[in-house]
């Protein structure tokens, strides 16, 4: 029997490979840096042919970001960062650039609440601490609320052709950020409360899309401690008998739905990414007077996350290349190659279940559903090298309640890795392919074995219409 050295920690970071190849979880606080700015910290990007009755002519995007938001979060919650630029990025003609991105910018307006308080013919107006002093769907209740632009540039991101984007029928490009869930007694309904920051919008040319910004439940589901302890959990077991360590959790989400022929340039397939930027220098104020000037921003833009496919940083890149990822572009990707070719989580589920890793080397299986797209399904005409999530815009959608949440190698080739929707159990998808599902039995004896991380998710857990992902929890009863 042949030996394989196992390197302690690179065994696990590398182990997604599987990733590389369909991702394998959501990216939480997957570099070193990001640890450190949770506001611009990408968790994971969806992409997919809407499934709304009505709507198949459509792409909906979904970009989520800020993790691990616990629903009692206050007295803040969870605001984005307003010297912060978020983008969703397309790339619509293969060469691994983006074509079109859509930048989100925050405000944060501060309205300063009071009550009177004193002795009766003494009292002062003293500010309240808490972002509501009632229910929380009236303005005058509320003291902290997030507007938000949107804008569209076509070409390169920093130097391409930008058209701030608006409302339809009003023409307003100031938008509104629902406030997070803060609890029942702020809202009554919150659902309700949420669906009215659903807009609809004008894009360049006449065409019109939607969009909702705001929190969500968290969509992704995966058994993460036991992910990063080793892999210490049984990946032969049942698909749902370990718990989601999310599923007390939100996220906020970036959610757009544009129509595919405004996406697509001559071919069907395009690939996408998220990406997060800041300023290059930060400066602490020391007397701040509110909450806009704590720091003062300046310098070009700075790239500090990305995401296309799931933890690819998380779990793909060795550890001393997580924030170089993180800043980097996918034309650029060649640098990352050995991560991929080369992945140590079959050796390590080799060692730690005794099942057979794959023995073809380098991973060419991998590299091609990670880099380059899949050869009649995700690749594009021309096919440059770039880690991203690609979608075939002409593979005809299946209605909620019909997707197989295994996608592709599930029978369903409208799933994962074919673009991803928030049904799509991209953890178990990404084992069995890091363990050899794509190879041939000769290369991979235990390649068709059910592994699974044990925490089962498919299209049930989500709506049928946009914005698809799930209410947020509310801070209150927990």
């Amino acid at each position: 029997m042949r030996k394989r050295t196992i390197a302690a920690p690179t065994a696990v970071a590398t182990v997604a490979a599987v990733l590389a190849a369909v991702a394998y979880a959501s990216s939480h606080r997957e570099a070193p840096a990001i640890t450190e700015s949770p506001k611009v910290d990408a968790t994971d990007f969806y992409m997919f042919r809407s499934y709304e009755t009505g709507r198949e002519d459509y792409v909906t995007l979904v970009a989520n970001y800020l993790p691990l938001q616990d629903p009692y979060g206050g007295p803040n919650y969870f605001a984005l960062d307003p010297d912060a630029l978020y983008e969703i990025h397309i790339d619509n003609d293969g060469d691994a650039i983006e074509d079109l991105t859509f930048q989100f910018r925050f405000d944060r307006v501060v309205e300063d609440r009071t009550l009177m308080i004193g002795a009766p013919g003494e009292e002062v107006a003293v500010a309240v601490p808490l972002v509501n002093i009632g229910d929380a769907t009236l303005r005058g209740n509320v003291q902290a609320r997030e507007t938000f632009s949107l804008t569209l540039v076509t070409g390169d991101r920093r130097s391409g052709v930008a058209t701030p984007i608006a409302e339809t029928g009003s023409g307003l490009t100031e938008f509104e950020k629902p406030l997070d869930n803060i609890g029942a007694k702020s809202f009554m309904d919150y659902a309700s409360y949420a669906d009215a920051f659903v807009y609809d919008i004008d894009l360049p040319g006449g065409a019109q899309g939607r969009m909702f910004v705001g929190q969500r439940k968290d969509p992704f589901v995966v058994n993460l401690g036991e992910t990063f302890d080793l892999v210490n959990t049984n990946p032969l077991g049942p698909v749902n008998g370990e718990t989601d360590s999310l599923a007390d959790k939100n996220v906020t989400s970036f959610i757009l739905e544009i129509p595919i022929t405004f996406l697509t340039d001559g071919d069907p397939v395009i690939g996408g990414w998220t990406s997060a930027s800041l300023r290059q220098a930060r400066v602490l104020n020391p007397r701040p007077t509110d909450n806009a000037d704590v720091t003062v921003e300046g310098g070009a833009w700075t790239q500090v996350s990305r995401l296309g496919s799931p933890l690819v940083n998380e779990v793909v890149i060795g550890y001393r290349d997580k924030d170089r990822f993180n800043a980097s572009e996918p034309k650029d990707d060649a640098q990352f190659l050995t991560y991929v070719t080369n992945p140590t989580l079959p050796t390590l589920l080799e060692v730690l279940f005794g099942v057979t890793a794959p023995t073809a080397y380098p991973r060419n299986d991998l590299v091609q559903v990670f880099l380059t797209g899949v050869d009649g399904l995700t690749k594009p005409i021309v096919a440059t090298p770039g880690e991203m999530l690609r979608l075939n815009t002409a593979t005809p959608t299946v209605a909620k309640g019909s997707q197989n949440n295994l996608g592709v190698i599930g029978g369903d080739v409208a799933g994962f890795p074919n673009g991803r929707r928030p049904g799509d159990d991209v953890v178990d998808v990404s084992l069995r392919a890091v363990m050899g599902v794509l190879l041939p039995m000769a290369d991979a004896p235990d390649g068709q074995l059910p592994y699974t991380d044990g925490a089962f998710v498919d299209d049930s857990f989500f709506g049928a219409t946009f914005p698809y992902l799930a209410t947020p929890l509310g801070g209150s009863p927990n």
